[in-house]
């Protein structure tokens, strides 16, 4: 079964120097029909206007992945990481038992736009942590690139969650197929362009979420590469 949600359906404020979607309830969106999937529980899609940023703020409890589209985002935390984001890096934090950071565009002038995901852990009270990898478009491109997993596979980073998160660029004309073991889903995000799932078409912005399907084709019939994320959820 895939149940499609529509860009426009999503939670959007505009704050002038975030414009922001939520594909889940979320701060002051909030949608009982869409708390979370399985154990996804946060998909937003931000634009970070030049030189503006989240500042120093507390999570706990909560494997909190950022994928960037375009632009760069400058990370701090209270654990000592300080890093800048960009295309193709995914950043992973496990908050665990308390960590504080901030996120900021270091750009004077261009925006940065992102997908910042929390998935729920598989235990409460762990350590706070931080990890981050690149994933070069060639790896990427036409593929479902493994870029996070409970085990670090192929060069993942590790979330604390029976989770896999698969990110791709697709040119026109191109098309990947996913399989899924008896009993998990699947959630999938496109953040630019347009492809075709089992049938269902979906543009940026649109999100699908797949239970009982033993495999999904994904196609690009657009004229624009499409880039999206797919999550493999026990």
């Amino acid at each position: 079964m895939l149940t499609k949600r529509p860009s426009e359906e999503r939670g959007h404020f505009d704050h002038g120097w975030l414009n922001t979607y939520h594909t889940f309830s979320f701060a002051d969106y909030h949608d009982p029909a869409h708390m979370h999937f399985r154990t996804l529980r946060v998909i937003n899609d931000d634009r970070v206007a030049a030189g503006q940023g989240f500042g120093m703020h507390p999570h706990r409890d909560m494997e909190i992945i950022t994928y960037i589209m375009s632009g760069a985002l400058e990370h701090r935390d209270s654990m000592g990481n300080g890093d800048v984001i960009r295309p193709g890096d995914v950043q992973r934090m496990s908050a665990g038992t308390g960590v504080f950071h901030s996120e900021a565009n270091p750009s004077e002038t261009e925006p940065v736009h992102l997908l910042q995901i929390w998935i729920l852990p598989n235990r409460r009270g762990i350590a706070p942590s931080y990890e981050q990898k690149n994933f070069p478009v060639e790896q990427r491109l036409n593929a479902l690139r493994l870029v996070a997993s409970p085990d670090g596979n192929d060069g993942s980073v590790t979330i604390n969650q029976d989770a896999k998160v698969y990110a791709s660029l697709m040119d026109t004309g191109a098309s990947v197929r996913h399989s899924f073991d008896a009993g998990r889903g699947g959630f999938l995000q496109v953040a630019l362009g347009g492809i075709v799932v089992n049938g269902e078409t979906l543009t940026a912005g649109d999100s699908i979420a797949i239970e009982n399907e033993a495999e999904i084709a994904i196609t690009n019939p657009s004229d624009e590469r499409a880039e999206f994320l797919l999550f493999d959820l026990g």
